[in-house]
């Protein structure tokens, strides 16, 4: 393998060193961090029983989301995410922090879980459902054919 590579010239074996650069670069896990949640010191500053949820804004920051049912508490998620080439992106750590308060809007309970624990946790995203998921691009180009009418087209004279 040493002697091909010598008998290269320069801006060949410049070439060959940059694709296995970039072969070996392409190899590397990407690390993604998404979320917030806060510090431990952070916490600590926060008292149950006595803290309200104004309190809580302003020592650690607003929520990432909030419970469902009218204003049950905070909830702080933080995920890392590794990316490895063309593998599906697989997530690392995931920590959440809830924090729940009573009917007057005190601070009941701070809690802290992980995928550590053994508790997964999922995060749901809705996404609006999309009509054309069953449809071929050919079909949908010829389901267009017949509704086309060039009185709908914007700056079409009509005469």
């Amino acid at each position: 393998m040493l002697k091909v590579v010598n008998r290269l010239k320069p801006a060949s074996r410049t070439l060959v060193f940059a694709a296995c650069l970039a072969a070996a670069s392409a190899c590397t896990p990407v690390f993604k961090n998404h979320g917030y949640i806060p510090p431990p010191e952070d916490l600590a500053e926060i008292k149950v029983g006595v803290d309200t949820r104004d309190s809580v804004i302003e020592a650690v920051g607003a929520p990432s989301s909030s419970g469902v049912v009218r204003d049950s508490g905070f909830y702080y998620v933080r995920s890392r995410v590794r990316h490895y080439g063309p593998k599906k992106p697989e997530v690392v750590s995931r920590e959440l922090v809830a924090i729940s308060f009573d009917d007057r809007g005190v601070v009941r309970n701070i809690e802290r879980f992980g995928l550590e624990d053994g508790i997964v946790v999922p995060l749901d995203r809705r996404i609006t459902e999309s009509t054309i998921q069953g449809q071929g691009f050919i079909r949908q180009l010829l389901g267009n054919i017949g509704n086309f009418n060039p009185a709908n087209i914007p700056g079409a004279s009509q005469q």
